[in-house]
């Protein structure tokens, strides 16, 4: 057995925080039909968290996939979420809860290469906890963004975030995330990251 002392931490420190070039963002289900149903100001929040998150993605060039629970029926992700995400962004329709279950999705994130999963959107029991759990079971890095999920009801939200700690999961929050990706002020894009924050 290697000594821990002299074990490097590196693969340590990778899992628990963010690397832009290691990360991609996963949006599940900000749907008209589902937004509706969440409490006004919470929504105001995910939606102002999130917008900070997918434009930082955008600028430091982290994919995107977008999930939609029963489009027809639900509606298509939000305009001002889907207006600030690259034009390659795969969308995938689904019934699952779990986007690990979705037909080629698995298949397409190893295809980027990327080892950290940043999850967001709707509803944090349902299909961000079944998700981050799939994810984390396939060995990725998991951050669930507490400030961009919701749920109905507030105990379910609490509930599901103290189930995703206690499995391994880790909770952090946007604006966190961002400057974990940023790293440092002489990055080349921190003056534009900088003036998303409000």
């Amino acid at each position: 057995h290697d000594d821990p002392q002299t074990m490097t931490n590196s693969s340590d420190i990778q899992a628990v925080r963010c690397e832009a070039e290691a990360s991609a963002l996963l949006i599940i289900d900000i749907q008209p039909r589902l937004t509706a149903a969440m409490p006004v100001k919470v929504l105001a929040r995910l939606q102002r968290n999130l917008s900070l998150l997918a434009r930082a993605a955008n600028a430091l060039a982290v994919p995107a996939f977008v999930t939609e629970q029963y489009p027809r029926q639900l509606g298509g992700t939000e305009p001002e979420i889907r207006k600030l995400l690259p034009e390659t962004t795969k969308t995938y329709e689904k019934s699952c809860f779990s986007c690990v279950d979705i037909k080629g999705f698995s298949e397409d994130l190893a295809a980027t290469g990327r080892t950290q999963v940043i999850l967001t959107g709707l509803e944090a029991h349902i299909g961000i906890s079944q998700t981050a759990l799939a994810l984390f079971n396939q060995g990725y890095s998991v951050f669930v963004v507490a400030d961009t999920v919701c749920s109905r009801h507030r105990e379910n939200y609490e509930i599901a975030l103290h189930r995703l700690r206690q499995a391994g999961v880790l909770v952090s929050d946007a604006e966190s995330i961002v400057f974990e990706w940023v790293r440092d002020a002489a990055h080349e894009k921190f003056k534009e990251i900088q003036a998303l924050l409000t």
